[in-house]
């Protein structure tokens, strides 16, 4: 049995994740009428596209010096601002989302959707850094930050809302279900909709999952889900039903039966887990296409940018790779086509 203590803590964790889901029931589109949404674009050769540097490309890498502008206090991860020798504003993430986002920004982005440019660095020194009221144990003097990643505030992209899984303009469409199979396949335990945004970019608005973070480890609850875990996401099942219905991928987010008490935030966690399910065959052979087109080497280089050692990156790698060997099943009629 649970200690008063422990479930006192325990529901004190679940609260504080819910600030973070529970407000964002209403679920707000600032999309406009008429406008030119979009989502997905044909990636013109898969097999060519540069997972090192990911979307902002060798071009776009921060510049140092780096000088500290303030603290960012969103979400659960330690974070704060800077600007590079080019003027640019980043926002760094320290902490264990900044390795497995930045690979799942370039994996993402290889297969046509949108995504952040984010960059990977295993140091940097940064001018006028102040003490954090987070991640303080990742800075050192001289305001030396290690291991964090940097995703680049462009001003040419202009968020002007939030979208949902449920409600959006691509709902039954295989662009938005070959991206529900991509979080499956990633193990993204945090599909809310504040991890979703919608940019303006000259005259499209385009959406994208902004943040990948909770991504390469074990689906779960708050005591049990994993970043960046390569036993974790390992040994992590994938597919978990095939049917006349489509196709339905593991996910575990809701949280320990107890908490159903606090029952908004349980449901909001449960709604998380049916948007890797029921995905249609067609459009899941669809993904998997596309998919196999990466070369293990386009692989490598993705974990290589987040800084993983070479074990690391050989382990991820394979992992990733038989889930992608598994769609290629399901695309060719194997033996994991039919129902259990």
């Amino acid at each position: 049995m649970f200690r008063f203590a422990n479930y006192a803590i325990f529901l004190l964790l679940v609260s504080a994740d819910y600030q973070a889901v529970g407000k964002n029931n209403s679920h707000e589109q600032n999309v406009r009428g008429g406008a030119n949404v979009v989502l997905w674009k044909r990636p013109p050769d898969i097999s060519s596209e540069d997972l090192f540097y990911g979307p902002g490309g060798k071009d776009h890498q921060p510049k140092e010096p780096f000088v500290f502008i303030e603290e960012d206090m969103s979400g659960s991860n330690p974070k704060f601002e800077l600007r590079d020798a080019n003027g640019i504003l980043w926002r760094v993430k320290l902490g264990q989302e900044a390795k497995p986002e930045t690979v799942a920004t370039r994996l993402v982005r290889s297969m046509g959707y949108f995504a952040d440019e984010v960059y990977f660095l295993p140091q940097l020194r940064v001018s006028g850094l102040k003490t954090l009221s987070r991640g303080q144990d990742l800075i050192s003097s001289g305001g030396v930050v290690r291991d964090a990643s940097l995703k680049r505030k462009d001003r040419a992209h202009n968020k002007i809302g939030e979208w949902s899984w449920k409600e959006n303009p691509f709902v039954g469409t295989q662009e938005l279900n070959g991206l529900r199979v991509i979080m499956a396949l990633v193990n993204n335990w945090d599909l809310k909709t504040s991890n979703n945004a919608v940019y303006q970019v000259g005259d499209e608005q385009r959406y994208l999952v902004k943040d990948l973070g909770g991504t390469f480890g074990r689906t779960g609850s708050s005591f049990t889900r994993t970043k960046s875990d390569i036993e974790g996401y390992a040994h992590s099942k994938f597919i978990k039903h095939i049917s006349g219905k489509g196709v339905d991928f593991y996910l575990a987010s809701r949280p320990f039966f107890l908490t159903a008490v606090y029952w908004p935030y349980y449901q909001d966690r449960a709604e998380m887990e049916g948007i890797v399910q029921k995905v249609p065959l067609p459009h899941v052979e669809w993904i998997s296409y596309y998919l196999t087109q990466l070369l293990r080497t386009q692989l490598e280089a993705a974990f290589r940018s987040a800084g993983y050692s070479s074990q690391e990156v050989a382990a991820f790698v394979s992992a990733l790779q038989r889930r992608i060997s598994e769609l290629h099943t399901i695309r060719e009629g194997g033996p994991n086509y039919s129902a259990k």
